[in-house]
């Protein structure tokens, strides 16, 4: 629990720093491009490649492609079109799309913690409920889209976590996700970024660390 506690610290700043200091400012390609590269850097040096092979390599790439990094791409696109209070307010129906996905992978139906999920969702909303913006349908989707790419990715890992070796530590394979996430962020950036809104001025390089090497 005091983990829990702590990483919620840390990540509560993130939806404000990057509404206020980044959304509007900085290419968010550019901002993912960042968060991602400098928090596989900081993960890089646990990484043990000899641990395992090719398949389950691929396969965390795979996997951290999409909660990482399309998941990312989503989310930070979300703040060109919404309001923080709206971000939060979507991002509500997390714990929904995990729930369905479990029991979808596993052939099953959980009524219980289907509920519990939707109690959360309803007190979530209600706590951070706040006016939306007439346009708002298109930032719904986008978050929608933030939200459901990472309940894939924590489903996923946890139909493939078993299959790892079992003397492995999980800080020792988490690189390959950012590794994967950085390749697919790289030729996003390439393809869709736009070189006109980099970052310029020192609070956007300070949030844009704090992002990839603390939070991350």
């Amino acid at each position: 629990m005091g983990y829990l506690v702590v990483v919620t610290a840390l990540w509560a700043f993130s939806f404000s720093l990057i509404g206020v200091y980044l959304a509007g400012q900085v290419d968010s390609y550019f901002a993912v491009m960042m968060r991602v590269g400098l928090a596989a850097l900081v993960f890089l040096p646990l990484l043990k490649p000899g641990l395992l092979d090719l398949r389950h390599k691929l396969a965390l790439m795979a996997l951290g492609a999409v909660q990482l990094g399309i998941m990312y791409i989503f989310f930070y696109q979300s703040f060109v079109l919404l309001s923080v209070p709206e971000v939060l307010l979507f991002t509500i129906f997390t714990p929904i799309y995990i729930t369905l996905l479990d029991d979808l992978m596993n052939k099953r139906l959980s009524p219980f913690y289907l509920l519990t999920a939707a109690i959360a969702v309803l007190g979530a909303a209600i706590i951070r409920y706040n006016e939306v913006s007439d346009g708002f349908w298109l930032g719904f989707a986008v978050v929608q889209g933030a939200n459901l790419c990472f309940a894939i990715g924590q489903v996923a890992y946890r139909q493939v976590a078993p299959q790892l070796p079992a003397d492995v530590a999980h800080r020792h394979v988490f690189g390959w996700f950012y590794l994967g996430a950085l390749a697919l962020v790289i030729v996003m950036f390439l393809l869709f970024g736009s070189t006109d809104k980099l970052p310029s001025q020192p609070v956007h390089f300070v949030v844009l660390g704090w992002l990839g090497i603390v939070a991350s």
